[in-house]
């Protein structure tokens, strides 16, 4: 019933909010350009009290003003200032804007505005975000970009392709949500995850940490992910070639045409395929003859990753009716061979799987659809599937000698297990600003899971015919107060029902409700303090409950968790001298959770399974420091330590306290950090033409596989140094662009999950044309 009055509140709320009276409404929104009609990105536009930043399109946009005659401001560094006066209509206004430069420009002018990133950065929530336009010259994918900001840890099974465990804050996993443009990506398939979207798709990735916002809608339990493809440009191509070690390849095209009517088709593909034959040092065993062989040096010889997608739309923009209305597809496939279990001591020659999606999409979004009102609706529905591939009846050795079973048991389990992992999703938002401080959101999440599938090698198999159903729906509601560059504080609840079925007879239903707060507050323009308070539920995923088909086994009667998560943090952007620019950002931690859903190796070894903890706690802090001499020299370091505590007093199989109980969480790093330089040279060789040179550590302190109160038991994962060195060279402003890169220059041994190695030493080269035209 708690849920039921829950909606009831919500909806009479809302009701209310219907009758809210209406005062006098204006709009006014255009560009702002140089006399070439260039944009200028960060020039700032001020109306009466009001102010915004032109976006990198040149684009400004007032929603709501509630004075017909209007003052007009706008500045940009090296440039003239304008003033004026207007008389505004109901409704929507246009006004251009072109800035003369100053007489006295100087020959590199930095626009001092801010950047889409910085804006996020200002929330009040804690938060990171990426300006993913920087890295558009590497072989990075988005986990590569994400493995650089404090507080996170990118943890992978192999190489390209690979399974990924993400760790923010001192949750992992499933604790943590991925969204596209705010849609959650639960139901994309294996074909988009994190480690192989590359990061030309986006314009920036946004990384909540701990309090997530309601209007991301979706149950995460300490952050989210939000990748930010963005609209930048209305007609443009991006296109990049790669190819480095291990035979490693990958493609990226982007494109975008758009009408001056306003018809849009918007296109992003990509391919990777890498062999990752690269080196690990194991413990070898001949299978025929059982020499042993400890510590040797061996290549991956049965790794081979390869997957293409396609996401296009096809719609229009800047309507009456719409500020976008776009219908869509989204393609991809992916094949991947299976080296190891979830240890290196079990090894596979023959055993893989294959997986598509086929998701239709549509996507609509209006500001002011009536006076004050902003709507954003999506949807989709993955009609892909999977299908795990194991039908070699052999054993393998590393050396890549196999030995038959002289059974039909395959290398694991015999099988040809087709499924589907149907996926639907639909997400509805609305936001209504009261007044020009005020506004109320609403926010509601409905998803499904549906697996159904089958084995022809083993037609009679029950678990394979039972239906695997979930069905889930998070509504949230929240209150914002928000005074300009000064203070910013933002209310929420949200409510989770979700319900599982397992064939016929195995079902069960779970609601929670939780609430949060985030506030922020500058005590000088360049000084912002936050904090954020968060009581949070997660619901197990369907691959926890229902397992994953290939590693992970399911567990039906896994609970809910919950969390409460404490968020403290200081921003404070600073100059010695006019050159000389710092920039540093700390957060401090506390998180609690009870029914706490971690990974643990089954019985036998081979497979991980989701289990529930009573309780862990978390507390410790990250810190970035960045630095920047004029436009030619940035360096940056980041900092995360946690300790992630267990606190379940009692556990199975002993009489008295456990002796796990306040232990260090086995297998997750508590130290870590990220450095970084990069030296920016402009006009080499020609006007406009850029060279850059930089260079990123990755350090990981040693940690613990096991318990650490299991003694000689225990296990140690060494400490890890990994360097990386990079040289990009862009011809016409950026038109052509050529990079070449070395990873793991010094051939560290990288581990990750369960001590699985990553790649050796490396080294690749990009070739990127970017071409924009409005």
């Amino acid at each position: 019933m708690q849920y039921i009055k829950f909606y009831v509140t919500v909806l009479s709320f809302c009701g209310a909010l219907c009758c809210h009276a209406q005062v006098d409404h204006f709009e006014l929104s255009g560009f702002v350009t140089d006399a070439g009609h260039q944009p200028l990105h960060g020039a700032t536009v001020k109306i009466n009290s009001l102010t915004a930043i032109a976006d990198a399109d040149g684009r400004y946009h007032f929603p709501d003003i509630r004075q017909r005659q209007v003052q007009v401001a706008v500045t940009a560094v090296g440039f003239e200032s304008y003033t004026g006066t207007r008389t505004l209509t109901q409704g929507a206004n246009t006004l251009n804007i072109m800035l003369n430069p100053q007489t006295n420009e100087l020959a590199t002018v930095e626009v001092m505005g801010l950047t889409k990133a910085q804006e996020v950065n200002r929330q009040a929530y804690n938060v990171t975000a990426i300006d993913a336009t920087k890295l558009y010259n590497s072989t990075m994918d988005i986990s590569g970009a994400l493995d650089r900001v404090a507080g996170i840890r990118v943890r992978e099974s192999g190489g390209v392709g690979s399974n990924f465990n993400l760790s923010l804050n001192g949750f992992t996993g499933n604790h943590i949500r991925y969204f596209i443009d705010g849609i959650p990506m639960d139901n994309f398939g294996s074909s988009f995850q994190i480690n192989n979207i590359p990061i030309n798709t986006a314009e920036r990735i946004e990384v909540y940490k701990g309090v997530v916002p309601m209007w991301l809608g979706s149950d995460a339990l300490g952050g989210a992910i939000n990748i930010v493809t963005g609209d930048r440009y209305r007609n443009f191509v991006d296109a990049s070639y790669s190819y480095g070690s291990f035979n490693t390849h990958r493609t990226v095209i982007n494109t975008a045409y758009t009408s001056e009517g306003g018809f849009t088709v918007r296109l992003n593909a990509y391919q990777n395929y890498s062999d990752n034959n690269y080196k690990v040092m194991v413990d070898a065993a001949d299978i025929n003859t059982g020499a042993y062989a400890p510590g040797t040096k061996i290549r991956r010889f049965h790794d081979t990753y390869h997957n293409e997608a396609l996401i296009t739309n096809v719609g229009v923009v800047d309507k009456s009716f719409a500020d976008q209305l776009l219908v869509g597809i989204t393609l991809g496939k992916n094949y991947k061979e299976i080296q190891t279990g979830a240890r290196m001591v079990s090894v596979f020659g023959g055993w893989h799987r294959r997986g598509t999606t086929i998701m239709p999409t549509l996507k609509y979004k209006k500001e002011n659809l009536i006076k004050g009102l902003d709507v954003i609706v999506n949807a989709n529905y993955n009609l892909g599937s999977e299908q795990n591939i194991d039908t070699v009846n052999a054993r393998f050795d590393w050396f890549g000698n196999s030995k038959p079973t002289g059974t039909n048991s395959g290398e694991r389990s015999r099988s040809l297990y087709k499924y589907r992992n149907n996926e639907g999703l639909s997400t509805a938002s609305f936001n209504y600003r009261i007044a020009n401080r005020h506004s109320l959101s609403l926010n509601n999440n409905f998803s499904t899971f549906r697996r159904e599938g089958s084995d022809e090698l083993n037609p009679t198999n029950a678990q394979y015919e039972r239906q695997k159903r979930t069905y889930k729906n998070v509504l949230g509601f929240g209150y914002n107060y928000d005074i300009e560059d000064l203070w910013s504080t933002t209310v929420f609840l949200k409510h989770i029902h979700q319900n599982n079925r397992d064939g016929a007879d195995a079902r069960n239903a779970m609601d929670k409700l939780g609430y949060g707060l985030a506030s922020a507050y500058y005590l000088t323009p360049r000084f912002q303090l936050k904090a954020s308070y968060e009581l949070t539920n997660r619901m197990p995923t369907a691959y926890e409950i229902f397992g994953d088909v290939e590693n992970q086994e399911g567990n039906f009667q896994l609970n809910p968790e919950r969390s409460n998560n404490v968020n403290l943090g200081a921003a404070y952007d600073f100059a010695l001298r006019e050159d000389h620019r710092f920039s540093l950002h700390t957060n401090l931690i506390y998180r609690r959770a009870y029914d706490y859903i971690y990974y643990r190796l089954n019985n036998n070894q081979s497979k991980t399974v989701a289990d529930n903890r009573d309780g862990v706690e978390t507390f410790g802090g990250d810190a970035e420091l960045r630095y920047s001499f004029k436009n030619w020299l940035m360096a940056g370091a980041t900092l995360t330590y946690q300790h992630i505590m267990n606190t379940q007093k009692y556990e199975e199989g002993y009489s008295g306290i456990s002796p796990v109980y306040r232990d260090q969480m086995p297998n997750i790093p508590y130290l870590f950090g990220n450095a970084d330089v990069a030296v920016v040279l402009q006009n080499v060789g020609r006007q406009g033409n850029t060279l850059n040179i930089g260079y990123n550590l990755l350090f990981v302190h040693d940690f613990y596989l096991y318990w650490p109160s299991r003694g000689g038991d225990k296990l140690d994962i060494p400490q890890q140094l990994s360097h990386d060195f990079n040289v990009v060279y862009s011809v016409q402003d950026g038109r052509y662009n050529i990079a070449l890169e070395a990873k793991n220059f010094t051939d560290t041994r990288m581990y990750d999950n369960f001590s699985l190695q990553k790649p050796s030493r490396g080294f690749y080269l990009n070739l990127r044309y970017f071409i924009n035209k409005k």
